[in-house]
């Protein structure tokens, strides 16, 4: 019988690299250590469930890199993808999901594969060798006993940041006298895209007592061990960007452009709150660019203070934890092999990698390179002109080691375009060129299946 491929990580990653390895006719052992060894983000025992937000980001494939790596993904026949296009939910641009309904249909689809067996239990750390080929995602949750053998077989110091949790709310307890529906500049191209998201606005004085609440409430107090351990800059608390600036929130997530509120239409709010849909119902919806560490009853008391969430009640409350992931450009090769042994792929968020998206897709790509390996054949990483290139090329090398911090798929990862005649491309033009290109070349590389 042909050795089986094992992946150590039920997440988005290891779920899309089992799929793609056991989808070409190689048996893979999918080991998941919930419900054995339970996190404290985790609610369910499925696989790739979704812990942070319900957002697969930006689905634009024209003028967005997370769109292009959507675009890149889909047509790779990636699992994570097509499960999230069979349980979208209206967003505007963007793609979002029902996380219950789309982490079910993984697990299904896993479970149901003739040519994977899913094993629950803690791999305690690196495997044996006679495991052969090995891909760990273990994600941001990474165990200890798996992290503390990590450094102690790599001799190098891990990095970590905290991430944090957006609040959701029954939307029932939403007053709509206050709030509105509507994407903002009206995107989508249907009118259930269009008024995708719930808006609360503010006038400048109450922002400015917002902010006051914000800064003075209590947060979560850190252990010793974590005091210094950095934020992601892509997933900052509310508290720490309002730290930065009474100003930072409203050109960020409370930002007031391309909305009109109905309820007055004529004045322009100072900011505004925005709320996404987060499952099939409705009936639930997650504060967009909401992560916080304030403690359970200072996020009630704050919270209340958005025009429209005076009475609103918490499906659950925001928090933080710790993530840690490996020195990628020092330890991993171009083929996200671990230098110091080769037969074990790293892939996912525990690489560097930051989103939902970037994970899977690295366990994608983690995916089709060990089914090369595994078949003799001579395969090199995608071009860096496209999304997982531009990010494989990133985690590997492109970063600096000294200073790396994890990345969100963008633009300024790829190589440039050229110039048009007559003088430099206007942005639209510019990543019209980029996935242009980038569709093309990813195109070409999987086509030498």
């Amino acid at each position: 019988m042909t050795k089986p491929i094992h992946i150590i990580g039920g997440g988005m990653a290891g779920s899309e690299a089992a799929w793609q390895i056991a989808n070409a006719g190689i048996p893979v052992v999918l080991h998941e250590m919930r419900p054995t060894v339970e996190t404290f983000a985790h609610q369910t025992h499925d696989l790739a469930e979704m812990v942070c937000s319900n957002s697969f980001r930006s689905d634009d494939d024209e003028a967005n890199a997370v769109g292009l790596l959507h675009w890149e993904m889909r047509a790779a026949n990636s699992i994570i993808m097509a499960m999230g296009d069979e349980h979208a939910l209206p967003a505007g641009s963007a793609l979002a999901v029902d996380r219950d309904a789309f982490s079910t249909a993984v697990t299904k689809k896993i479970l149901s594969h003739d040519l994977i067996t899913v094993e629950r239990g803690e791999i305690s750390g690196l495997p044996p060798e006679n495991w052969g080929q090995t891909i760990i995602a273990t994600g941001p949750l990474t165990s200890k006993s798996m992290a503390d053998d990590i450094l102690a077989r790599t001799d190098q110091d891990a990095l970590a940041f905290f991430d944090a949790i957006a609040p959701i709310v029954h939307v029932e307890s939403i007053d709509m006298s206050k709030a509105w529906m509507q994407s903002r500049y009206d995107k989508g191209d249907t009118e259930e895209e269009r008024t995708a998201y719930l808006n609360c606005p503010m006038d400048e004085e109450t922002y400015n007592r917002f902010i006051d609440a914000l800064l003075a409430a209590e947060k979560t107090e850190f252990k010793d061990w974590e005091k210094d351990t950095p934020y992601f800059e892509g997933c900052l608390p509310i508290e720490v960007m309002a730290e930065r600036g009474r100003e930072t929130l409203r050109w960020g997530p409370m930002k007031p452009v391309g909305l009109t509120n109905p309820h007055q239409p004529d004045i322009k709010a100072h900011a505004v709150v925005q709320l996404r849909r987060d499952n099939a119902l409705g009936t639930l919806f997650n504060i967009v660019g909401f992560q916080t560490k304030m403690k359970y009853g200072e996020q009630a008391r704050v919270l209340s203070m958005i025009p429209g969430l005076e009475n609103a009640q918490f499906a659950r409350l925001g928090g933080i934890h710790r993530n840690t992931f490996i020195n990628s450009p020092l330890l991993l090769d171009d083929q996200m092999r671990l230098k110091s042994r080769p037969e074990i792929r790293f892939a996912g968020q525990i690489t560097g990698v930051e989103g939902y998206v970037e994970s899977a897709a690295m366990g994608l790509l983690a995916g089709r390179l060990a089914i090369a390996e595994h078949l003799g054949q001579d395969r090199v990483s995608p071009p860096n002109t496209t999304a997982m290139g531009a990010l494989i090329s990133h985690i590997t090398g492109g970063a600096d080691a000294k200073t790396f911090q994890p990345m969100n798929v963008n633009f300024g990862l790829f190589p440039p375009v050229d110039n048009v005649k007559g003088g430099r491309r206007n942005r639209k033009d510019r990543y019209k060129a980029y996935t242009d290109r980038a569709k093309a070349d990813w195109t070409d590389w999987i086509s030498q299946d």
